[in-house]
């Protein structure tokens, strides 16, 4: 027997050999069963991720969003409104004061002066005698001009005067000092206010004005005057 011989019969053997042979069934429930548990842990595998991702979102919305009723961190304050300050506005002897228009007010060392569309050059002297400078003291003199009263007046006395209130039958008026350089011991005020409606005052001082009082820098009092029968 050749050996091309032996080699063709084994090529038949191994032929009829597989023909004999029947391949098993493909598991085909087997492998839709793996597949579902592969989907099944994929998806939990994603939602796990997706929850890990959405939880710093939830706290950041919830650290960002307005504090309840019992928080223990207090809403901030508004800022305090800042104090009002007043002080004396320092002039030299003739410099006129525009306090409205057609109306100056000046000093000189012998007392003040002023100017209204009525009259000019008007004059109050401090070293006449017709102030008691013994001791403390206010002085005023009230004039229509236009709509309004030109309300203005001398103060002498200690320290160094900064404001000074007018309380009126309108309510409390705001009016400015005005002294000379270096000069603490007496000034000038001055404050303006709408006209009282009704019939025309007599004598505003005592029918429109009730006090006068001048303050220092530190709020204590330095000359007052009061009208006791004023409304």
């Amino acid at each position: 027997m050749t050996s091309q011989f032996r080699a063709e019969r084994l090529r038949e053997v191994f032929a009829e050999a597989t023909y004999e042979i029947t391949p098993s069934p493909i598991p085909l429930a087997a492998i839709e069963t793996a597949g579902r548990a592969h989907r099944r842990r994929r998806t939990t595998v994603l939602a796990t991720a997706c929850g890990l991702l959405l939880v710093p979102l939830a706290v950041t919305a919830i650290q960002s969003g307005p504090l309840s009723s019992g928080s223990a961190v207090p809403p901030a304050a508004p800022p305090a409104a800042p104090a009002e300050v007043h002080t004396a506005r320092v002039v030299a002897p003739g410099e006129r004061v525009e306090v409205m228009p057609q109306v100056q007010l000046w000093l000189t060392k012998n007392g003040k002066h002023w100017s209204t569309p009525e009259m000019a050059d008007q004059f109050r002297s401090t070293t006449d005698g017709n102030l008691d400078k013994s001791r403390p003291g206010v002085s005023i003199q009230a004039e229509d001009v236009g709509k309004n009263y030109f309300l203005s007046g001398i103060y002498h006395g200690t320290g160094d005067a900064a404001t000074v209130k007018i309380e009126t039958t309108k309510g409390t008026v705001t009016g400015t000092i005005v002294r000379l350089a270096g000069e603490t011991g007496w000034g000038a005020w001055y404050a303006t206010s709408p006209l009282p409606t009704g019939p025309k005052s007599k004598d505003p001082r005592s029918d429109f004005v009730s006090s006068v009082t001048v303050y220092d820098t530190t709020g204590h009092t330095i000359a007052q005057m009061t009208f006791p029968g004023s409304s």
